[in-house]
């Protein structure tokens, strides 16, 4: 019997890179992990058939987000497959992964630009729990994955780390609105993460590079930000709310 045994959570970007991690380390626990994808469903049902053959349970939930109507959508066909994969209804544990980037100084981030990365990184989460309260328990969990560009200026992505910026923003809120319902709500902050959304880390010197960052001297693998959140996902955590734990390795405290 796992730490999250009886449970069931949602994991939105759940089928690549950090949320892949997630879904994993959630489903080992014994949670029930429903794994969302956006467009890729074969990464998805690939993830879900990884944690059936280490005995845990799981089901891909495919919805796009940043698209009008898109936390509907995405509830929709979580209530529906829920129920075919015998869970039930209702929702324990809430991780808000789903994110893209949004590359480019100030001066060359154009006006779509914003308006996609803001959709998909603020827009789409707070509607997902606006819209999923009703079915999020009492005692729940959500976690949204943030990032260490909140606290590091790159200006090479202002306009994402903003985004990041609101969610650190919602958790605090959500924290305090919800704490009567015995739901906590805290953010995990990734450094940089050996993921294919970084393609460039392939290059041995920008790896090294980028290593060089963390105080711990490497570069962060998806485990690393998964075994946090499987922490705030524990009865662990009953008592950790409304905050951001950064999970960097210690990325650029000397600077």
């Amino acid at each position: 019997m796992g730490t999250l045994s009886g449970r069931t959570a949602l994991v939105t970007g759940g089928s690549r890179g950090i949320g892949r991690g997630i879904a994993e380390r959630l489903a080992r626990e014994g949670a029930l992990v429903a794994v969302h994808y956006g467009t890729n469903r074969e990464a998805a049902e690939q993830t879900v058939k990884g944690i059936g053959a280490e005995g845990g349970r799981a089901f891909a939930v495919g919805a796009e987000l940043g698209l009008p109507g898109d936390a509907e959508a995405l509830w929709t066909a979580f209530d529906a497959a829920l129920a075919r994969h015998g869970g039930g209804s209702g929702l324990d544990i809430l991780v808000n992964n789903a994110g893209i980037n949004a590359h480019g100084r100030i001066h060359e981030v154009t006006e779509a630009d914003y308006d996609r990365v803001f959709a998909v990184n603020v827009k789409a989460p707070f509607f997902l729990i606006r819209q999923g309260l009703d079915r999020l328990r009492d005692g729940g969990r959500i976690i949204n994955i943030s990032s260490g560009a909140t606290r590091i200026a790159f200006p090479s992505i202002t306009a994402y780390a903003m985004t990041k910026g609101a969610l650190d923003t919602l958790t605090r809120t959500l924290a305090h609105d919800l704490g009567p319902r015995g739901i906590t709500v805290n953010s995990v902050s990734p450094g940089i993460v050996a993921t294919d959304i970084n393609p460039w880390l392939a290059d041995p010197a920008a790896h090294a590079q980028a290593a060089g960052y963390a105080a711990l001297g490497r570069v962060g693998e998806p485990a690393d930000i998964a075994d946090v959140v499987g922490f705030l996902a524990s009865d662990d955590a009953r008592w950790v709310t409304g905050q951001d734990l950064e999970a960097s390795g210690g990325s650029a405290l000397g600077v």
